[in-house]
């Protein structure tokens, strides 16, 4: 198991990357990208429900049921943001009179 400092050091490295990788990517893509990641979430899911089956003490069971719920929210979250961008895709007219099949 990884001790203390280097942890810590791993932690902080993984969220400075993420920080400078997501703020040079254009608006305009995060959406797409986000929703392009969704079976990301699903696999973080899944193995917070692993890491949660191999609790043993109380501790170690309630951060697995923290990260479990915290991961179903965040995969709840990436697909009502694809949901909310193909909707921004579907045409705000109704069928069109007069057009024949």
């Amino acid at each position: 198991m990884i001790e203390g400092f280097t942890a810590l050091y791993i932690f902080m490295l993984s969220a400075f990357t993420g920080y400078e990788v997501i703020s040079r990517v254009p608006v305009i893509l995060h959406t797409p990208l986000m929703s392009g990641s969704n079976f990301v979430h699903g696999i973080v899911l899944v193995g917070a429900m692993v890491a949660l089956g191999h609790a043993e003490t109380t501790l170690e069971q309630a951060i697995g049921f923290f990260g479990v719920a915290l991961a179903a929210g965040n995969a709840m979250g990436g697909y009502i943001a694809t949901v909310r961008m193909l909707e921004m895709f579907k045409s705000s007219r109704g069928p069109q009179q007069g057009a024949t099949k």
